[in-house]
Parts: C-alpha cells; sequence; structure tokens
C-alpha cells in the first residue's frame, strides 16, 4: 500500500534540457518507492517516446498523452482515442495554413508535412521529426493525441476548442487531446485504482500542467516554470536543472 503519489510532468521539469534524467532524479525515484511513495509520469509525450526514460527511472506507472493514455504498473487501464473525422478536419485546415499535425498514439506517430516549423519543433523537443504519412496513419491507428507545428496560427484553430483540448505547449507547437482530457482527467482515472485515497503531489512547469497542478493536494512548481504556474503552486522549488525535483521532494519529506 502507498502513503502517497506525486506526479512528474517531463520535458524541465522530471528531465534536464538535454531531455535526460540526472542521477540524482533516478536515485530520487529509488528514494520514493523505498519510503512507500509512487512516482507517476504525467507528460504529454506518448509511450514510445519515453522507453528509455522508464527504464533510467524504474517507473511503470503513466499518464501519457496529455490523459490520453493511462497505464498502472505496466497495464493499459485507459485510453481516449479521437473521432477520425474531427481529425481529418482539423489536418485539413493545417493545410490551408502550412502548418504540419503530428497525429500519435502509444506505440507509433507521424506528420502531415515537414516544413521548417515541424523541423524546429521536434528539434526542440530533442525528437526525431517522423515520416510525412498522416493519412495512412489516421485509416489505420488510433489516433489519441496531435500535436500542430505552428508559429503565429493560434486563433486560426479557434473554432476547434468545442470539439478539442487546444494547449500552447512549445514555441513552436500546440498539443490537441479530445475536448473532455486533460492531464487532470489522466489522474483521476488513475486514483480510481487506489483505496484508500492517498496523498497526491506533483511538478510542474508548463501550460500544460495547470489541470493537474490544480487537482493534486500539494501542487509543485519548478523554478524554471511559468508564472501562471507558481501562481498556481503551494511551493516553487528551483529550477530542473539546479536540483528541483530533489529539493521539492524534500521540502516535502518524500525522501
Amino acid at each position: 500500500m502507498y502513503r502517497g503519489i506525486v506526479f512528474f510532468d517531463l520535458d524541465r521539469t522530471l528531465l534536464n534540457n538535454e531531455t535526460q534524467v540526472e542521477p540524482e532524479v533516478a536515485s530520487a525515484m529509488t528514494q520514493l518507492r523505498q519510503n512507500q511513495i509512487l512516482p507517476v509520469i504525467a507528460t504529454g509525450r506518448n509511450l514510445y517516446e519515453i522507453k528509455d526514460i522508464l527504464q533510467v527511472t524504474q517507473i511503470n506507472t503513466i499518464v501519457s498523452g496529455n490523459g490520453a493514455n493511462v497505464h498502472l504498473e505496466g497495464r493499459d487501464i485507459y485510453r481516449h482515442p479521437i473521432d477520425k473525422q474531427v481529425v481529418r478536419r482539423l489536418i485539413a485546415r493545417a493545410d490551408q495554413l502550412d502548418d504540419a499535425v503530428s497525429v500519435m498514439n502509444d506505440h507509433a506517430y507521424s506528420i502531415s508535412r515537414h516544413n521548417e516549423v515541424a523541423v524546429q519543433n521536434y528539434h526542440y523537443i530533442n525528437t526525431p521529426l517522423p515520416a510525412a504519412d498522416a493519412a495512412r496513419f489516421v485509416t489505420e491507428e488510433d489516433v489519441l493525441m496531435m500535436v500542430i507545428s505552428t508559429v503565429g496560427h493560434d486563433e486560426a484553430y479557434a473554432s476547434f476548442e468545442r470539439e478539442f483540448n487546444i494547449c500552447r505547449n512549445t514555441p513552436y507547437s500546440v498539443d490537441v487531446v479530445a475536448k473532455e482530457i486533460s492531464k487532470q482527467s489522466g489522474i483521476k482515472r488513475l486514483l480510481q485504482e487506489f483505496e484508500p485515497e492517498v496523498p497526491t503531489y506533483a511538478f510542474g512547469d508548463g501550460l500544460n500542467d495547470l489541470p493537474m497542478l490544480q487537482f493534486v493536494d500539494h501542487p509543485v512548481a519548478m523554478g524554471n516554470g511559468l508564472p501562471e504556474v507558481k501562481q498556481t503552486a503551494e511551493f516553487v522549488t528551483t529550477d530542473n536543472i539546479d536540483h528541483g525535483i530533489v529539493n521539492g521532494l524534500r521540502h516535502f519529506n518524500l525522501i
């Protein structure tokens, strides 16, 4: 039985700026488990992107795709695909703007086109640019999440906000999931598996972390986080590259 659960965003939170896990962070995850605290990754990334991170941290409970997919101790307990007709309409709108749309699920991804912004986006997140084969992907695969590589076109997608939860997550991209999906919804689904209730904590830095931080008992903002994130936090720790995870966990006596 766990005495608490801690949710960790990945990019610029659990990871350093090169998207690597520092040795002290990996050690902290081990200490959490020894203290009967469950570490959980809560990320906008999908499982195929984070296999190395899971191996280093030995974490096997994940809320991925900004809440569209939930794994508990290696078991897939929840997934929420997006309606394919709506996916195709969004891609058609992006085509009009010369934007690229990535479509993805827990094991694969593709993109509608290659352009300069897409190259910049995938360089920024340290991930290989996928094949431009989105039409086939949408036909053959579930789509759990989309990412639009776009700069300056946010308002052009406003008409889709009735159907999607759209959140800018990098200077070069916005994340897109089904309207009812967020890190908070994924966490709520995960917590249905735990009785009795235990204290919850979360660490984050970006806009897609706000629903998670607003829900948990003890929200922690990274020192490098956005002002909106810091305003939501119970505690602001140091930067992700300045022992932020370890300092935050120690603040709450979790390690």
